[in-house]
């Protein structure tokens, strides 16, 4: 048997493991952390047991996850979201419990080995597959750019009812597991507690909260505030925990307080690595109960167990949605969201079998489906635009309608600035853009945003900006540039990689939040990439070489400097026909793409043999296909890559007279000089 230190080693261990394995697939670190209990535990490779260590952990994990939650719990926005949470969250999970008590009573009239499912263990049941993954879902939208999105808001206000639903359910099963034969008696006793130490905690924790957080901070040591944080939050849970309640629910309460003070976000930084370790853990002995050999022994019912929860989800999901009028493609994308099951279910279920309300084989049966619907839901939701064209004619024709709208709207621009996202980046870039007298078209998630920025005179259409069709429709042809003003790296290289097939010479601008994703950006066809952390700390240190006493001038000439060594392309610009003459413009720096047709003498020549430089032009990107190649002396050029020169314009001419001369006759193809 392994020490304390053995298994958290053990454990510790195999989560780094596992979530570097699933992060190199782009999945989810949760689903690394189920799987890595799955093989070390007791019924697999049997490293590591099922015993009150590990489920003393993982009590820790629920705790931290369930203070986080408390944290999020928010009169203001629970308001201006009531009629999705209490509407169709709420009755989502009626119906659901309701639904899963009528499937266990067919079950048990199908297979009689299960007849010993009573109605308090179906509610139980019903209970825990009511949730949906907060973690994985929250996660999957934000990368999709889709959490403002109608659907997304629906799903978030699912979610958040679902996290607000679980409190309730933790008092109610204990109760219903109680076989003194007087249910209401004991329900009463519950929630009569539940609701004394609630008023107790919320009363006097309310006055006292700000108040004793105030004499900590008032120390001015991380330390203590962090210790203080750690004693509320276990205290809390302890409080309950006497009071016959669950550790959870006093984790819940005590977030919810310091939710109302102004410590709330510096609170939010401290605990996440608490949380998100421990959350870890909790998964891992999730994974460690599951049996494989009884799911083998049993898999039809776990096939069963998967696809009818999963089906009847969606379905009575998606019903909802459209009964809270929605359209059928949000509605559609709602109930896949949400079809898999969620980590709170694991709470319920873990909390149903340890009370003896459902049979140890049916545990495992429905853990099992349980854990494949969550391992299936990045694969699902990847795939629901597919799925909904598929199931509604309606929504294709919905979407075709919104990219005849945008076509229709950009149909007569042309050298016009397609900016993808209309935040704050995105309304600033247009107001400049309009300022200079440049057209521009802008493509945007969130339905309200667009309805008013259209209203105040906008160029801005509901669309995908990572959607190929919503790009051709844009007019990424015609465009002059694009650029991406959210900061998101794989929708970025979703857009990069349609531009590369459909416009590979179209200069594309990504903002990003630092250098973290600078090359990966630029392999995949940036043109520039614009961080958010070196642009403040430029203006950081102009503001403190001012107040300084540097000159103003010396100042701005150095800032200069320094965008000019980052930045590349702001030593130059694209130019356009309709550019105005200047009187200097031969000596003004500029960017010109040069496509390399077949027969050119500079195919199958590396760069360092054309000799441009000496001409005054300078190599600053060669596009091939869907990326990039590396601008060295030795790289080679081959027939269609897209050279980008910059230079004076008498360079940039003679540089491109080079690129593309023709072959006079066969037998000139030597090493001979042009």
């Amino acid at each position: 048997m392994l020490s304390g230190l053995e298994l958290t080693i053990l454990l510790l261990g195999s989560a780094v493991l596992g979530v570097v394995a699933f992060r190199s697939f782009h999945l989810p670190p949760m689903l690394g952390y189920l799987a890595v209990g799955i093989l070390i535990g007791p019924h697999a490779l049997g490293f590591a047991e099922d015993n009150a260590t590990t489920h003393a952990l993982a009590e820790f994990g629920v705790v931290f996850l369930m203070f986080s939650i408390g944290l999020e719990f928010s009169l203001p926005k629970l308001t201006a979201m009531r009629h999705i949470v209490f509407g169709l969250g709420m009755a989502q999970v009626l119906l659901t419990i309701g639904a899963t008590m009528l499937f266990s009573w067919l079950m048990a009239i199908i297979l009689p080995q299960l007849t010993n499912i009573s109605w308090q263990a179906a509610f139980a049941l019903g209970g825990a597959l009511t949730m949906s993954s907060t973690a994985i879902v929250s996660k999957l939208l934000t990368e999709r750019m889709e959490l403002e999105s109608e659907h997304g808001r629906r799903i978030i206000g699912i979610l958040l009812f679902q996290d607000l639903a679980l409190v309730p359910l933790l008092i109610v099963v204990p109760a219903l597991a109680e076989h003194n034969g007087n249910l209401l008696a004991t329900l009463a006793w519950a929630s009569g507690k539940a609701l004394l130490v609630l008023a107790v905690l919320l009363f006097f924790g309310q006055k006292l909260m700000r108040r004793w957080f105030q004499i900590v901070v008032r120390r001015r040591s991380q330390e203590l505030f962090m210790l203080n944080l750690l004693l509320i939050t276990l205290a809390a849970a302890w409080i309950t925990e006497r009071a016959g309640l669950s550790l959870a629910l006093g984790a819940f309460i005590a977030g919810m307080l310091i939710s109302e003070t102004e410590y709330k976000h510096q609170v939010e930084e401290d605990i996440k690595s608490f949380r998100d370790v421990l959350l870890g853990l909790f998964f891992i002995t999730i994974g460690m109960l599951l049996n494989l050999r009884l799911v083998v022994e049993h898999w039809w019912l776990v096939l069963l167990l998967l696809i009818g929860p999963v089906l009847l989800k969606f379905a009575l999901i998606a019903g909802l949605a459209k009964v809270f009028r929605s359209s059928t493609g949000v509605a559609l994308r709602t109930g896949l969201a949400l079809a898999q099951a969620g980590e709170f279910g694991f709470v319920l279920l873990n909390q149903a079998g340890g009370l003896q309300l459902v049979d140890p084989l049916l545990v495992q049966l429905i853990l099992a489906s349980m854990v494949l619907s969550m391992l299936a839901a990045p694969f699902i939701l990847a795939k629901s635009d597919a799925i909904v064209m598929k199931l509604s004619s309606s929504e294709w024709m919905m979407q075709s309608l919104a990219l005849t709208q945008i076509a229709t709207r950009t149909m007569s621009t042309k050298k016009h600035v397609i900016i993808a996202g209309f935040g704050r980046s995105g309304q600033s870039l247009a107001k400049l853009l309009e300022e200079e007298g440049i057209g521009y078209h802008a493509l945007d998630l969130d339905p309200d945003r667009v309805r008013d920025a259209r209203a105040a005179g906008a160029h801005v259409s509901y669309g995908d900006a990572s959607r190929r069709e919503s790009l051709v429709a844009a007019g990424v042809h015609r465009a002059a540039a694009l650029v991406i003003t959210y900061a998101s790296t794989p929708s970025a290289l979703k857009v990069l990689h349609h531009v590369s097939e459909l416009a590979p010479a179209l200069p594309v601008i990504v903002r990003s939040y630092d250098d973290t994703d600078l090359d990966k950006l630029r392999a995949a066809g940036a043109t520039e990439v614009v961080p958010e952390a070196m642009e403040g700390s430029l203006m950081l240190a102009s503001h403190a070489l001012v107040m300084l006493g540097v000159p103003l001038r010396r100042v701005v000439h150095r800032v200069q400097a320094s965008r000019d060594e980052r930045y590349a392309a702001l030593r130059g610009f694209f130019h356009g026909v309709d550019d105005a003459p200047d009187a200097a413009d031969h000596l003004q720096v500029r960017l010109h793409s040069v496509a390399l047709p077949d027969g050119a003498r500079s195919i199958g020549r590396t760069l360092a043999w054309l000799g441009l430089t000496e001409m005054g032009a300078e190599i600053t990107a060669v596009r091939r296909g869907r990326s990039g190649i590396a601008v060295t002396p030795d790289a080679v050029l081959q027939a269609g890559d897209i050279v980008v020169l910059r230079g004076a314009a008498e360079a940039i001419s003679r540089a491109e007279g080079r690129l593309l001369q023709a072959w006079t006759s066969a037998s000139q193809r030597s090493d001979e000089d042009f």
